[in-house]
C-alpha cells in the first residue's frame, strides 16, 4: 500500500514536499515514481528514483524545479516541488514498479499506486 500526502494549495512561485509511505511490504527493491492527472487529462510521468536513489530521471518540464528523494529505512519516497506553476496543478499520484523494469514513464509498467494527492498553484 503507498499512501501520498503534502498536496494542498499555494500561490505560484512557492513550494511544496509531498511524501509517499509503502506499507505491507519492503520497497527498497523497487523503482519509486510520482505521476500526476491534470483534469481532463492522462496521467503523465514526473518523476523517478532507482531502488537506491542513486539514479533519477524527470519530465522535462520539471527539470531543475522538482527532486525526488527516498528513504528506504524509512519506506518513504518524496517529491520536493519548488518554483511551482499553475500548470503544476494536478492529483500527484507515487506509484512503485519492479526494479528490473526499465520503462518508468510509463503508467502501465507499474504494480502499486497510492490514492493521490491534490496539488493546486494559483497564480
Amino acid at each position: 500500500q503507498l499512501v501520498e500526502s503534502g498536496g494542498g494549495l499555494v500561490q505560484a512561485g512557492g513550494s511544496l514536499r509531498l511524501s509517499c509511505v509503502a506499507s505491507g511490504r519492503t520497497f527498497s527493491s523497487y523503482s519509486m515514481s510520482w505521476f500526476r492527472q491534470a483534469p481532463g487529462e492522462e496521467r503523465t510521468f514526473v518523476a523517478t528514483s532507482s531502488w537506491s536513489g542513486s539514479r533519477t530521471e524527470y519530465e522535462d518540464s520539471v527539470k531543475g524545479r522538482f527532486t525526488i528523494s527516498r528513504d528506504n529505512t524509512k519506506n518513504t519516497v518524496f517529491l520536493q516541488m519548488n518554483s511551482l506553476k499553475p500548470e503544476d496543478t494536478a492529483i500527484y499520484y507515487c506509484a512503485a514498479r519492479y526494479a528490473s523494469n526499465p520503462h518508468y514513464a510509463f503508467s502501465a509498467s507499474y504494480e502499486f499506486w497510492g490514492q493521490g494527492t491534490q496539488v493546486t498553484v494559483s497564480s
